[in-house]
């Protein structure tokens, strides 16, 4: 079992974190390095401003995982962009069948 895994289901935090994955500003700032490191190995860490949720720190590819990787046109702008001009788009009218009952 991993130490996240085992602090989390202890209830037991180390050094300054009121819980796996959640700290202080003053002990993140101390020991930013070790948020750092807890964010690439554990997943993303919580940095609480007077006991409130303020940021995550998160691993670079949990970033990417999360983030469109770019932004896109608007629905209008990417149908104008594929030139469909020539395209006949007429339908011819359906009346559909005839049934006897």
């Amino acid at each position: 079992m991993g130490k996240q895994a085992e602090r989390a289901r202890t209830g037991k935090a180390s050094g300054g974190r009121a819980a796996a994955g959640r700290w202080k500003l003053e002990d993140a700032k101390a020991r930013f390095s070790e948020v750092v490191r807890h964010a690439r190995e554990d997943g993303p860490q919580h940095v609480t401003v007077r006991g409130q949720d303020a940021v995550v720190v998160m691993s670079v590819e949990e970033f990417e995982r999360l983030a469109p990787a770019k932004a896109r046109p608007p629905f209008v702008a990417f149908m104008e962009s594929l030139h469909l001009g020539g395209l006949d788009l007429e339908r011819e009218a359906d009346r559909g069948r005839d049934v006897e009952l």
